[in-house]
């Protein structure tokens, strides 16, 4: 019974046996290596890819989601410029996610709130000057409910200004460190299996994202909205921290949310939200690789210009 039941938890792609005349792409993206994320995620994150929802239902709801956004942005201008309601719009998502999206797409979520925490921790422990850090960490979907997506925006933008501040009094800059501090990273201490798994709990990942982007900018400001969209840019300045940090910035081709001087148009919000999560993945699989490698004596001095990346490093 319990070899069955591990066969029916492997995604479609490891079940169906290999055929070279129609080779299956997520079994190819499964099996490539160049990509650094570990089997766990990797498998959740195309086990999501690879749902009917993505293929048939994620094609009518994008269009459908970018003219509801310029739709709100109008109706924007005439709603007074505080109106928000973000105490219902995180129920709404936290509720949303509970019952209809699937275990993956929620994992995948939560997990993003732990290895963003722990990232902004891991810059300010190698920082040359204090840093105040305000790490969320939800164990579950409706700790979500206490505003965290919107706190989640706030912190990247804060921290990013705390740092540059207290670099510029100091007349300081980041620079590469010897040995660097990996203790706060750690896998998140969430499991798959404690996700909901009813009956209604289809939607994957970048559907969910789609369907929750005008949802988001409806109940929160327009600048509370434009700060969110514009926040996914600093994907590059934290990868730019890091690389620094590590003395090895060749992962940031990796990292393509855009110049974070440009800000985008919020239309394509949700597609670069997906790109955001799977950047902040890598990178935390790559700052937990190194780790391991420390712990085992075997890690890189990054004082030393190095010419190989962070992966080759090993």
């Amino acid at each position: 019974m319990d070899n069955v039941e591990k066969i029916e938890k492997l995604p479609t792609f490891l079940q169906t046996e290999f055929d070279p005349r129609d080779p299956s792409p997520w079994l190819a993206l499964y099996l490539d290596q160049s990509t650094p994320l570990p089997d766990h995620v990797k498998k959740a994150w195309l086990a999501d890819s690879e749902t009917p929802s993505r293929q048939f239902l994620l094609p009518f709801v994008r269009p459908i989601a970018r003219t509801l956004i310029v739709l709100i942005q109008i109706v924007k201008v005439v709603v007074p410029r505080n109106w928000a309601a973000s105490k219902l719009l995180h129920w709404i998502l936290a509720t949303g996610l509970k019952y209809f999206v699937r275990p993956e797409a929620n994992w995948l979520v939560l997990r993003h709130f732990h290895m963003g925490a722990q990232i902004l921790e891991f810059v300010a422990a190698n920082a040359p000057v204090a840093v105040e850090t305000s790490p969320l960490k939800p164990m579950n979907l409706d700790d979500l409910k206490d505003e965290l997506f919107l706190k989640h925006d706030l912190n990247l933008f804060n921290f990013v200004i705390r740092l540059g501040k207290a670099l510029r009094d100091a007349d300081k800059k980041l620079v590469p460190v010897a040995r660097p501090d990996f203790s706060m990273i750690k896998e998140p201490e969430i499991t798959l299996d404690s996700m909901p798994r009813g009956k209604l709990n289809g939607i994957d990942l970048q559907t969910a994202i789609e369907m929750f982007t005008p949802t988001y900018q409806l109940f929160l400001t327009d600048n509370d909205f434009w700060r969110a969209s514009n926040s996914l840019q600093l994907d590059e300045t934290i990868g730019l921290y890091v690389a620094t940090i590590l003395n090895s910035p060749q992962h940031l081709v990796l990292l393509n949310n855009k110049h974070p001087l440009v800000p985008m148009s919020t239309l394509r919000a949700g597609y670069r939200l997906v790109l955001h999560g799977l950047s902040t993945e890598m990178l935390h699989a790559l700052l937990m690789d190194l780790k391991k490698a420390q712990a085992e004596h075997h890690a890189p001095d990054y004082s030393v210009n190095q010419s190989t990346s962070v992966v080759d490093a090993h």
